[in-house]
C-alpha cells in the first residue's frame, strides 16, 4: 500500500495505524513523505520508533531524490520513505519503486479504507488467470460520518447540501457507470483515492506521469493502450461494494479546484492518447470509451452552456414556443433525476449503506435540487478547467480539507486541529496482526 503524504502531521499516525490494522494476510504499508514542510516525518519517527535502514529500490520511477528510508522493529510491515517534493504522482512512483509485492494499492491521504476493503478489492486477483491488471472499488463520501481510529464508526449523511449533492454523484458514478464500463471492457478511470494495480504492469508503462493533473485517468488509459499495442489479453475490473471513503469539498472554492482539475486532466489525457480515438486497434476503449470522453469533456461543456443560453433567449425572442422550452428543460431535469433515483433504489436493494430512511429521503431530495444550481455551478467549474488547459496551466489546485470533524484552521499553523477520533493503540495493531496470522 502506497500512501503519499505531504504536510499530514496532524493525522498521519492515525492513518498509518489504520492501514497496518487492515484485514489482509500479507501487506506492506509504504508511507512516502513528499518533502513535507511540517513535522510529518518527525511525527512518524516518534510514533513508530523508526530507525534509518538501507533499502534500495527495485526500480526507479520518480524524478526527485530519495533522502532516506526508515523502518520499525515493532512494525515490520511499515516502511517510511523520505524524499524531495515532487507532487503525488512522483511520491506514488517512489513508493512503487520500493514495493516488492505483486500488487500495489495507491491511496489518497484523506482516504479511509474499510477494515476488509483491501481484501474485497483484491479478491478478483485471487481467482484470476493472470489477465487482470487493475481493480477499482466503490468510493463514498465520508462527510458527516463518525470516524474512530481511522475507521468509519457510524455512517451518516452530511448536514450540508454540497456534500449531499456529491454523494449522489458518487453513487451514480460507482453504482451505474463504472460497473457497466467494467463489464463492457471500457473502464478508463480508477479513482486516485483507491485502486489496486499489478505492479509489473505499472512498472512496464513507467508509473504515473508527472506532466498531468489527472494522473489516475491517464495511467489507466495508458495501460489500455500498452496492453492493446502489445496484443496481450487483459482485464480491468471493478468491485461495486464500498471499499473506501473520501472527504468531499465542503466549500465552493474547493469544489471549483477539484472539478476544474478533473476536467483539465481529462483533456490532457485525450490529447496525449488522441491516437486511440476511433482506432479499432484499441478495441472498445478506442472505438467507444475514448469518443465518449470527447463527447463528455470536449463537446459537452460548451454545448450545455449554449443550451442554457439559447433556450431562454429563444423563448424571450418568441422563436421558441413556451411549451417547447418547458419540454426541453423538463426532459433534462426529469432524466437526470430519474437516473439518480434509480441509483438510490439500486443502492438500497444491493448495498444498504444509507443508514436511515430519513437520509435516503434527503438524498432523493438532493437528486431533485441538484438540477437547480449545483449542475450549473459544476458546468462553470468545468469551463474553468478548459481555460486552464488552454493556457497550459499545470499548477496543482489544492482542495482544502476540513478533516473528519469540521473545525476552523489554527491561526498560527493554518492547518485544522486534529480530528476528534481515537487512534488504534499499538497493542490493538499487534493483536490484529496476530489474529490474522
Amino acid at each position: 500500500m502506497i500512501a503519499p503524504a505531504f504536510n499530514e502531521a496532524l493525522s498521519i499516525v492515525d492513518s498509518v495505524r489504520a492501514l497496518l490494522a487492515l484485514e489482509y494476510p500479507d501487506h506492506e504499508v509504504i508511507v512516502v513523505n513528499d518533502g513535507s514542510t511540517d513535522a510529518t516525518l518527525a511525527t512518524l519517527i516518534d510514533a513508530f520508533q523508526l530507525k534509518p535502514v538501507e533499502r534500495s529500490q527495485v526500480v526507479t520511477l520518480q524524478r526527485t531524490r530519495v533522502l532516506g528510508a526508515y523502518a520499525s522493529p515493532h512494525h515490520p510491515k511499515l516502511l517510511v520513505v523520505d524524499k524531495e517534493n515532487g507532487r503525488k504522482a512522483d511520491a506514488a512512483n517512489a513508493g512503487i519503486g520500493f514495493g516488492r509485492m505483486p500488487l500495489v494499492c495507491v491511496i489518497d491521504a484523506d482516504s479511509i479504507i474499510e477494515s476488509d476493503g483491501l481484501l474485497r478489492a483484491a479478491e478478483p486477483f485471487m481467482t484470476d488467470d493472470g489477465g487482470l491488471v487493475a481493480v477499482g472499488g466503490a468510493i463514498r463520501i465520508v462527510n458527516g460520518s463518525s470516524v474512530r481510529g481511522g475507521h468509519i464508526d457510524t455512517v451518516a449523511l452530511s448536514p450540508r447540501w454540497l456534500p449531499r449533492f456529491q454523494s449522489i454523484e458518487y453513487m451514480r458514478a460507482f453504482l451505474t457507470a463504472r460497473v457497466a464500463n467494467s463489464h463492457l471492457s471500457m473502464l478508463m478511470l480508477i479513482s486516485g483515492a483507491f485502486g489496486i494495480f499489478s505492479r509489473a504492469v505499472v512498472v512496464e508503462v513507467g508509473g504515473y506521469r508527472h506532466d498531468t493533473v489527472g494522473e489516475d485517468l491517464e495511467l489507466v488509459t495508458r495501460i489500455h493502450r500498452h496492453m492493446r499495442e502489445q496484443r496481450r489479453p487483459y482485464r480491468i475490473g471493478f468491485v461495486p461494494e464500498v471499499v473506501c471513503w473520501t472527504e468531499a469539498p465542503e466549500t465552493l472554492p474547493g469544489l471549483r479546484n477539484q472539478r476544474a482539475r478533473w476536467e483539465q486532466g481529462a483533456l490532457e489525457t485525450l490529447v496525449k492518447h488522441r491516437r486511440m480515438i476511433f482506432n479499432p486497434r484499441y478495441g472498445r476503449a478506442g472505438l467507444v470509451a475514448m469518443p465518449l470522453m470527447v463527447l463528455e469533456d470536449v463537446i459537452g461543456p460548451p454545448l450545455e452552456l449554449i443550451g442554457y443560453l439559447l433556450v431562454p433567449l429563444g423563448y424571450a425572442l418568441g422563436i421558441l414556443a413556451p411549451e417547447l422550452a418547458l419540454a426541453f428543460l423538463g426532459l433534462t431535469f426529469v432524466y437526470g433525476t430519474a437516473i439518480s433515483i434509480g441509483t438510490l433504489a439500486l443502492e438500497e436493494k444491493q448495498l444498504r449503506r444509507t443508514p436511515s430512511a430519513a437520509d435516503l429521503a434527503r438524498l432523493a431530495l438532493a437528486a431533485v435540487l441538484e438540477n437547480f444550481g449545483y449542475r450549473q455551478i459544476n458546468l462553470v467549474y468545468r469551463l474553468v478547467g478548459i481555460v486552464r488547459f488552454a493556457r497550459g496551466d499545470s499548477s496543482w489546485a489544492a482542495v482544502p480539507r476540513t478533516g473528519f470533524t469540521r473545525a476552523e484552521p489554527d491561526a498560527k499553523t493554518g492547518y485544522p486541529p486534529p480530528p476528534e477520533r481515537r487512534a488504534a493503540t499499538e497493542d490493538e495493531v499487534v493483536e490484529s496482526e496476530e489474529r490474522r496470522a
